[in-house]
């Protein structure tokens, strides 16, 4: 009977351990969780097979335990050495606040498919194509600023529509 108190006791110890370890240093579902949790079935359905009344006081105890050790760990500092404890302070500033206007020319800085890094007025902004991908130091023109995104095309395409409709008026 002594041996199998020892064995549940030991069963139900490790299956903490390893649940709490699973909640608190390990993310996700790993094998620290799935051990605990056998563990602690294992050592449930040991202590009913030994003796109900021992499976009973098993099940609160090792419930108790657990609560106990999760709400100690939760209000320790312990994990503050690991726990993430910086603020985020900035705000994303919007490309019209920059001064980007529509028609202001500049670069692209990275290929545009549809989107990445432009340059105007010496100001470097995520910057979003329309119709065709556009390359790496293309020359582009600013369509429009919507929000937090630069709408852009490149030069020669102004170039093609604005021939294209002085062509239509001629007719």
């Amino acid at each position: 009977m002594l041996f199998d108190i020892i064995i549940i006791v030991f069963l139900m110890v490790t299956a903490i351990v390893l649940v709490l370890l699973e909640i608190f240093l390990l993310p996700g579902i790993t094998i620290a969780g799935i051990g605990g949790a056998l563990f602690a079935m294992g050592g449930v359905v040991y202590a009913y097979t030994v003796d109900t009344t021992i499976g009973h006081i098993t099940l609160i105890s090792s419930t108790v335990a657990f609560g106990i050790a999760f709400a100690w760990l939760l209000r320790s500092k312990s994990f503050s050495k690991v726990a993430l404890n910086t603020d985020i302070d900035s705000k994303l500033t919007s490309s019209r606040d920059l001064g980007i206007q529509p028609g202001d020319e500049g670069i692209s800085l990275s290929r545009l498919a549809p989107i990445g890094k432009a340059k105007f007025n010496d100001i470097v902004v995520e910057a979003k194509s329309i119709g065709d991908f556009i390359d790496e130091n293309t020359l582009i023109v600013v369509l429009r600023v919507d929000g937090y995104n630069v709408v852009v095309t490149t030069i020669d395409e102004i170039t093609q529509i604005n021939n294209t409709q002085n062509d239509n008026t001629h007719i």
